[in-house]
């Protein structure tokens, strides 16, 4: 899958070092898999939910929240946030 934008990633990982081997982790992957819908992501990533449109990810051992929204037909994948824990239950995220 293609991943729009890696800089997210970073910019989390800068500010908060202790998630950085957590999201190297899912990027790599998430790159090594194509899966085709939410049934087969789950099969890699077995803690994502699904919220609304959205797809949360547990990152890290729960050191982070990624929120993405995954296109599988098109196999791409745009992070919309990275968050601690704290942001992701204030639920601001959920008002973009």
């Amino acid at each position: 899958m293609h991943v729009i934008t890696r800089k997210r990633l970073n910019e989390f990982a800068e500010k908060h070092p202790t998630a950085t081997s957590g999201l190297a982790h899912w990027y790599r992957a998430l790159k090594r898999n194509n899966p085709e819908n939410f049934t087969a992501l789950r099969s890699v990533f077995p803690h994502a939910d699904q919220v609304g449109g959205l797809t949360v990810f547990n990152i890290g051992g729960n050191k982070a929240r990624l929120i993405a929204a995954i296109h599988y037909n098109r196999q791409k994948v745009y992070i919309r946030a990275v968050l601690t824990h704290a942001e992701y239950d204030a639920g601001k995220w959920k008002e973009r």
